[in-house]
């Protein structure tokens, strides 16, 4: 199902069907300052459950949990002021950033890790929901790659692989318009604002340790 939406100036009533859809275990896909993303609500165990099961993903650095503002961070990771002037100087924007996990946050997503990827991405849209909805989406790149059937959904996940370098998606592995994921099996709701996506993703940055470390290469310039 398609919903059709103008940026910046989202009908309400469309923002409130969403965030019932996500708090009742729902998956939706919506555009990003990037490219496009599948997503569903933080406090929804369903949820999170579905979107591991459609992503095909067991690398819990490849999803991120998008945020309306950094107070929401600090809600749910170890946030310093050195960690928090950088964060505020290139957000919103296409960087990922990888903190340590408070207690409840581990808990809640089923870490295996203690640390977990967060952003403020720079697009309306995300922003309104994550407000409708009242806590931040937990998402994953949408890529077409989740609708093959032989994808390997048993790919190892070893401790060892936090040391390693996350590979750029492919660009022909991303979508450009809304409408090529409407068939995109377990999806329930695709959020359209009619614009197509750049085929481009999110840098990647670790800074849970003394120093910053990049994880991927994307959008975002690393050095700035």
């Amino acid at each position: 199902m398609i919903e059709y939406v103008t940026a910046g100036n989202t009908d309400d009533r469309v923002l409130s069907r969403a965030a019932a859809l996500l708090a009742n275990g729902g998956i939706l896909a919506l555009p990003l300052d990037t490219s496009w993303a599948v997503a569903c609500s933080l406090r929804s165990k369903e949820g999170i459950k579905k979107l591991r099961r459609i992503s095909g993903e067991r690398d819990e650095r490849h999803f991120t949990l998008l945020c309306s503002d950094i107070s929401q961070f600090g809600e749910l990771c170890d946030l310093d002021n050195t960690r928090f002037r950088l964060i505020k100087r290139l957000s919103p924007g296409p960087y990922v950033w990888i903190l340590k996990t408070l207690l409840g946050t581990e808990k809640t997503l089923g870490l295996r890790r203690r640390e977990v990827g967060v952003r403020i991405p720079n697009h309306p849209l995300p922003l309104d929901l994550i407000a409708a909805l009242g806590c931040p989406l937990y998402t994953i790149t949408a890529k077409r790659s989740m609708a093959d059937d032989d994808r390997d959904d048993a790919a190892p996940d070893t401790a060892e692989e936090s040391a390693e370098l996350l590979p750029p998606i492919p660009e022909e592995d991303l979508f450009d318009g809304g409408w090529e994921m409407e068939d995109l099996a377990g999806l329930d709701l695709v959020l359209d604002t009619g614009e197509e996506r750049p085929r481009i993703f999110s840098t990647i940055l670790d800074i849970s340790g003394d120093e910053v470390r990049l994880i991927r290469s994307g959008a975002g310039p690393w050095p700035v």
